[in-house]
């Protein structure tokens, strides 16, 4: 019978107690990934179809439009001070946040009113801001945790994380507006059927969406959360804000993408509010916008993904061909 040395002895009760493990795993955290994604489609099938739909189901005195634009100046403007909520209140609670806000602004369509609408718009714009934030501050420490943990190259795995979440993100138009489709019917004298069932499903949406925000893990990454120092006044946060904005605009990369960031907004306020409006529910009424915009949203998942992989294809032609000539000057 072997004798085993003190030492060896130690180390197979160590086993045995399950106090030993030779290799410490690291956590998975694709999990995160796959809840920030289906919590995304969640909620935005809902606001996007319910957005498609306001021009044509409030336009008592454009009341729909009229909240669209409101929620949209409201987003810009606290746009400016949201990356400092985020670092505040940490990017899980700051996502948590932020889906009230689009919940807010779906229940209030169930009574809509100038007394609903404009105030859940303008609270709806301040949740938009921090919610945009807080997902790119989550995906971004969630790659790079994966990357250090797993020893993957950090670059790689951000791809990786960002493909599956705008790929499914980019299915919330064609979902939402397919249910908009089905319950819909266009009634008598001009008059809509099923809109309140329509919001009562969005609202069941939304709630499912915040539900699994809360089992995202906790980011606690360096710089990513944790509240402002106390040293730091509000003076001095004012003019590091300042600077944070102003900075951009003297890059001329900067300069130049404006225009198109402009035209893709005007764009979409006219497929959102236009469009729907004077086009698609004249032509087929107010249960048909669910359809026109499935079909949209339909093509724009597909030719976004495909300008993805055209895209990567370019960029890895652009630096096999640096490389060559970079050889050949060697």
């Amino acid at each position: 019978m072997d004798v085993l040395e003190p030492a060896e002895e130690n180390v197979a009760l160590l086993i045995e107690n399950g106090d030993l493990q030779s290799e410490e795993s690291p956590n998975n955290h694709t999990r995160d990934v796959h809840i920030l994604s289906s919590a995304f489609l969640l909620i935005f099938l809902a606001y996007g179809a319910a957005q498609n739909l306001e021009s044509t189901v409030n336009t008592e005195e454009n009341l729909g439009t009229t909240s669209l634009g409101i929620l949209y100046i409201s987003f810009t403007v606290f746009s400016l001070f949201a990356s400092s909520v985020v670092r505040s209140l940490g990017s899980k609670n700051s996502l948590i946040l932020g889906t009230t806000g689009y919940w807010l602004f779906i229940a209030a369509n169930l009574k809509p009113s100038w007394n609903t609408m404009v105030p859940t718009a303008l609270y709806l714009g301040f949740a938009a801001s921090i919610i945009w934030v807080g997902q790119g501050t989550y995906l971004t420490s969630t790659a790079r945790t994966h990357a250090k943990d797993y020893q993957f190259h950090e670059g790689t795995i951000l791809g990786h994380f960002n493909g599956e979440f705008w790929g499914m993100f980019a299915c919330h138009q064609l979902i939402g507006n397919l249910i908009s489709l089905a319950l819909l019917r266009d009634g008598k004298g001009g008059s809509t059927n099923g809109t309140t069932l329509l919001f009562v499903v969005f609202l069941g949406s939304m709630t499912l969406g915040t539900i699994l925000m809360c089992f995202l893990s906790k980011r606690d990454g360096k710089g990513e959360e944790g509240p402002p120092k106390p040293s730091t006044s509000f003076y001095s946060s004012m003019v590091s804000l300042s600077k944070l904005v102003i900075a951009p605009l003297c890059d001329k990369r900067m300069l130049l993408i404006i225009p198109l960031i402009a035209y893709s907004g005007l764009q979409q306020a006219f497929v959102w509010a236009e469009f729907t409006k004077y086009i698609v529910t004249p032509a087929l009424g107010v249960s048909g916008v669910g359809g026109s915009m499935a079909v949209y949203g339909a093509f724009d998942a597909i030719v976004s993904m495909r300008i993805d992989s055209k895209q990567i294809i370019l960029a890895n032609h652009i630096l096999w061909a640096g490389s060559v000539h970079k050889e050949n000057t060697a």
